[in-house]
């Protein structure tokens, strides 16, 4: 495990009302910064922590952890599947970056398993992925939850 300076930006506590959100097995859709500084997106799993940082997981090496490693800023919104009209912006920094594949393998069979998707093959087939998993850091949040 490997553990990134984030700049000292301070966490940013979240709401209920988004807190609520976060919890159900929505999407998310990750935004990067490239090199050359184009953003780039992906459409993701997550998992909200109990001390707020938000756990992504890839199979390494893609272009999104790459890019999460070499600047450790991301963006994610995350739609509600129930009404898509309603979501959530997140602004993060990358606060652990988890290389030990076997505790990243078991961080994906977990996020598996929270979006239904845990069948003895999806299983074996993670476990033996090259995997990568970010802790970040919400430093900012907005959401469009109006009820």
């Amino acid at each position: 495990m490997t553990t990134q300076s984030a700049g000292g930006t301070p966490a940013t506590a979240l709401t209920d009302r988004v807190r609520t959100l976060l919890d159900e097995p929505n999407y998310a859709t990750l935004a990067t910064v490239g090199e050359d500084g184009t953003p780039h997106q992906a459409v993701i799993w997550y998992r909200l922590d109990p001390d707020e940082r938000v756990l992504v997981n890839s199979r390494f090496p893609r272009r999104w952890p790459r890019e999460l490693q070499r600047d450790g800023r991301a963006s994610l919104a995350v739609t509600d599947l129930a009404d898509p009209m309603r979501w959530v912006g997140l602004q993060a920094v990358v606060e652990t970056v988890i290389e030990d594949v076997d505790r990243a393998r078991e961080d994906i069979v977990a996020l598996a398993h929270r979006y239904g998707d845990d069948s003895e093959e999806t299983r074996a087939r993670f476990r033996d992925q090259p995997r990568i998993s970010f802790r970040l850091r919400v430093v900012g949040a907005h959401d469009h939850l109006e009820e």
